[in-house]
């Protein structure tokens, strides 16, 4: 047992104290002895505002740790914890960790609330949820949740409630859909929702005016909504292994062109002029039929053999997501032209970091 600051228990002492037992090896009946001590013989238990018990072997938390009235955080990550008590009812907890256990929706508290409501961060990843908790939505002060690497199969669509988070993580379950109702969490600044099997995302995500880290690797995105381009204070989009950016990848690998298609692009190039009664008629309107490429350092053009760009955003940051446009040829993506152009970007608003492999 640690205690950092002094060894005293002056009741007095208005200083944050740390009780750490993690790392210790410990079961529940030689945590209770440890807890037992202090409440009983040191009768200071209501001097600790932060209690770590996190890598042990514990499996139940003693009726003791009730005791500590004064308890702010609990760490209690990689035990083997199948329950947790109602605790929030007589300490005002403002973080709870409780990630890496064996943790199921029947075995959390029927309730997570205090009459002070002071719970700013939940940690329940990497146990055993089947659902979204129902007793999470009534902490309407909570800013921080981690709730990944579980088996939830959905988000509740009152997930508005939590108007004050700041960070949902859900990453690593089994989400098939978004509710619109994510939309209206507008103080959010990290989604984190991978390796789930979302199909789609809502267009109300463009009300988070405040998001900053959109993560929805591995999912089975097909397409982007559009107005995705309004998130304003997106600097972080991971992308990689979806439908989405597998058909962008594949969709760069060209077929040769035709021999028609390379006389068309020949004559264009060169302006060459045709006369109407040189060629046949149905030539002239596939001659009329070319299409410029889209960079600006191209001068060729295309017919039916083109490269479909999708031009998520520039690694450098001008570009928004997500447009889809045409290239004549792959090299016009190869060379980047666009980072070339966006040297001397002057928009404040910079896409930092897209993740596309």
């Amino acid at each position: 047992m640690e205690c950092y600051t002094s060894d005293s228990c002056d009741s007095d002492s208005r200083e944050q104290r740390t009780l750490d037992l993690s790392n210790q090896l410990l079961d529940t009946s030689g945590l209770s002895l440890e807890l037992r001590g202090i409440v009983d013989e040191k009768d200071c238990a209501e001097n600790y505002e932060i209690v770590l018990l996190y890598s042990n072997r514990i499996t139940a938390l003693p009726d003791t740790i009730n005791r500590f009235s004064n308890l702010k955080i609990l760490d209690v990550s990689h035990n083997r914890l199948k329950t947790l008590p109602d605790i929030l009812k007589y300490c005002p907890l403002t973080s709870l960790i409780a990630k890496h256990n064996l943790l199921t929706n029947e075995s959390l508290p029927k309730c997570f609330c205090s009459t002070k409501n002071t719970l700013k961060e939940l940690n329940l990843s990497g146990n055993q949820l089947g659902s979204f908790p129902e007793q999470v939505i009534e902490l309407t002060s909570l800013r921080y949740l981690y709730m990944g690497g579980n088996n939830i199969g959905n988000i509740p669509k009152d997930i508005w409630k939590l108007n004050s988070l700041q960070i949902l993580s859900l990453g690593g379950n089994q989400i098939v859909d978004v509710p619109d109702a994510v939309g209206r969490l507008t103080s959010l600044q990290a989604l984190v929702l991978s390796d789930n099997m979302i199909e789609q995302l809502p267009n109300s995500i463009a009300h988070l005016n405040q998001l900053r880290s959109l993560l929805i690797h591995r999912n089975k995105l097909k397409t982007l909504p559009t107005q995705i381009i309004k998130l304003r204070c997106l600097t972080e989009l991971s992308l990689r292994d979806n439908p989405l950016v597998v058909r962008f990848v594949r969709d760069m690998t060209l077929q040769p062109p035709s021999l028609l298609e390379l006389a068309g692009r020949t004559i264009k190039l060169h302006d060459i002029p045709i006369l109407p009664g040189e060629v046949p008629r149905d030539l002239i309107n596939y001659l009329g039929a070319a299409q410029c490429c889209v960079n600006p350092k191209c001068k060729g053009v295309f017919f039916d053999n083109r490269v479909e760009h999708i031009k998520f955003v520039d690694f450098c940051g001008k570009y928004r997501i997500p447009l889809l446009q045409y290239l004549c040829s792959s090299k016009c993506i190869t060379g980047s032209w666009e980072s070339r152009e966006v040297d001397s970007n002057p928009h404040p608003h910079m896409m930092r970091k897209v993740l596309l492999g």
